[in-house]
């Protein structure tokens, strides 16, 4: 039986099937809105440091490639980490929207490419 992540596998960034859980999908006004809370999982780069997850990023919203002729929404929260002995705030930056836009990357080279 296919399962609403098998067809998010097929059709969103990887990085956010991999790093990210689907918490909800639905349509709204004929809108696809998908909604992505990261793990609480420590990345690579920080496996050295004592992290302690102390809660959430407000949630950004980033236009992804239409699906059937449908926007496509991408609800994401970042989890936010404290290193334990600095008292630093630890993020991890996803490169997820393209630089001055609220698209992802992708979706943003492939428009740049179709308009040359």
């Amino acid at each position: 039986m296919t399962t609403p992540i098998d067809i998010a596998k097929l059709l969103l960034p990887e990085v956010l099937i991999e790093n990210f859980k689907l918490t909800k999908h639905e349509v709204k006004q004929g809108e696809l809105h998908f909604y992505f809370t990261e793990l609480n999982t420590i990345a690579e780069e920080f496996k050295d440091l004592k992290l302690s997850s102390k809660g959430f990023f407000p949630e950004a919203t980033i236009q992804d490639f239409p699906i059937r002729g449908k926007n496509v929404f991408l609800h994401i929260i970042r989890r936010r980490w404290i290193e334990e002995n600095s008292k630093k705030l630890v993020t991890r930056d996803w490169q997820l929207v393209a630089k001055g836009t609220r698209i992802t990357s992708e979706f943003a080279i492939f428009l740049k490419d179709i308009s040359q």
